[in-house]
């Protein structure tokens, strides 16, 4: 197989995947949103806790359980394309359960502060920011 093939196979899978799992996230945090509101981000707290559940899934049985000897394709398909598209919070939570689970206790405290710390300050300044450019084209509500 060329290089050119093999590279246009992946991006598919890739793509795939991202198409069900972007499409999944806006289905199911609809209507979670329907269902219980939006006071609380309940849409993305269920879909990035359902997108870990599905990825160590994924992960423990492709290579604990039923070791799959092609299991490009379906890495490819699943875990970075559905899971990445439905959430980038669960590749953080494995990440991090890793560490746990090999006793690097130091690695993880720093995976999980270092990770969540800084993603609270960019979402702050994209707010002042859009609030203060609001004030200076005159539109303040």
């Amino acid at each position: 197989m060329t290089l050119w093939r093999e590279a246009v196979q992946k991006t598919c899978w890739v793509g795939i995947g991202g198409f069900l799992g972007a499409n999944a996230r806006y289905w199911i945090g609809g209507w979670i949103q329907e269902q219980w509101g939006t006071e609380f981000p309940w849409s993305t707290f269920v879909i990035n806790i359902t997108g870990s559940f599905i990825l160590g899934l994924f992960v423990t049985l492709v290579s604990e359980r039923y070791i799959v000897r092609n299991v490009l394709p379906l890495r490819l398909l699943i875990a970075i394309g559905f899971v990445g598209a439905y959430t980038t919070f669960s590749t953080f939570e494995l990440e991090t359960l890793t560490l746990v689970q090999t006793s690097s206790w130091i690695r993880a405290f720093a995976n999980a502060f270092g990770s969540l710390s800084p993603a609270f300050s960019p979402s702050g300044w994209g707010s002042c920011w859009l609030a203060a450019c609001s004030r200076v084209a005159g539109d303040i509500r």
